[in-house]
């Protein structure tokens, strides 16, 4: 199954979670091998995610858990299941948690060096958290004051702004890792991980300066997929559980992550009077629908509306 998935190119974290899932599957049933394995016991399984003791798993989790079970009796065994009888679970329509100009003011205050520079270019340029922290140092197109964003969500490249603000400070960092590689080097090391094929096309394309991490792992550790030791990007702790002590210590009490900066980035540009297909293109939707969502959030300027609650009293007020 693992063979497949790369075959097919999906991600590493599809492919860690889908095996995640197949195991919990088989651990269901344990002694039986895959050929009495189907139907019945796919339903058994996801009927038993959904009335678990702990109040079921989220609608999104329930169809990754049956996506990675159609994956292994589908593409890697060639088994043709019948009906399942588990039709897509719902997904609440939930508008995404936005953070006021202000609160984002308030939080910031509270990070501090690198991870204030990724917090910074997640709200001013739109990135979500993954895609800030698989920057390369060839991504920053400093000059021209824009950031290509590389195999984004669907595999999609785009093109958004890098904000003239942080620009000295992405040059700082880049010389940082500068100095950081030249040591690696030094070591014998330096390496990093290259997409697709394009390590065994140009072997020594891997140990380039360009294609460093914009965020590099402080230390070197060994690749699951290849074996191979090098340094990679921060991990998502990096900034999430900074960002988490900076929303307690600045008193907002939204439910914000970092991903929540790319949200309000998104609303604050069309509460300035950005366009919405501008928007759109920067945040890289493939449907602007997508994009509408945030007119619900945002604080449009000039609609005044007064609740009659608050009219009511007023006349009170007037009646005494």
């Amino acid at each position: 199954m693992r063979l497949t998935l790369r075959r097919r190119r999906y991600k590493y974290e599809t492919e860690k979670a889908y095996t995640g899932w197949v195991i919990r599957f088989l651990q269901l049933f344990p002694g039986r091998s895959l050929e009495e394995l189907g139907e019945v016991e796919v339903r058994t399984f996801l009927n038993d995610l959904v009335a678990n003791e702990s109040g079921g798993v989220a609608a999104s989790t329930l169809g990754q858990a049956k996506s990675a079970l159609l994956f292994l009796f589908k593409e890697t065994l060639g088994r043709e299941l019948n009906f399942i009888e588990h039709s897509q679970a719902t997904k609440p329509k939930k508008l995404p948690v936005v953070l006021t100009i202000d609160e984002v003011k308030r939080v910031r205050k509270h990070v501090t060096g690198t991870r204030r520079l990724m917090f910074d270019l997640m709200y001013g340029s739109g990135l979500r958290h993954k895609e800030c922290r698989r920057l390369r140092i060839k991504d920053l197109q400093i000059d021209e004051g824009t950031i290509l964003v590389r195999n984004g969500k669907g595999e999609k490249d785009r093109v958004t702004v890098l904000p003239g603000r942080v620009r000295q400070e992405v040059i700082e960092q880049i010389e940082v890792c500068r100095v950081r590689h030249l040591q690696d080097l030094e070591m014998g090391e330096g390496e990093v991980f290259l997409p697709d094929a394009l390590k065994r096309k140009y072997p020594a394309e891997s140990r380039k300066f360009r294609w460093q991490w914009l965020f590099p792992s402080p230390r070197t550790r060994m690749d699951p997929r290849s074996g191979r030791y090098w340094r990679h990007h921060v991990s998502e702790d990096f900034l999430s559980k900074s960002f988490a002590k900076a929303l307690e210590a600045s008193g907002v009490l939204k439910n914000a992550v970092p991903h929540t900066l790319r949200h309000s980035f998104a609303t604050h540009l069309l509460e300035g009077g950005s366009d919405i297909r501008t928007v759109q293109e920067l945040m890289g939707h493939a449907d602007v629908s997508t994009t509408m969502i945030y007119l619900h959030v945002m604080n449009r300027p000039g609609l005044s509306v007064k609740s009659p609650l608050d009219q009511l009293e007023a006349t009170d007020d007037d009646e005494q």
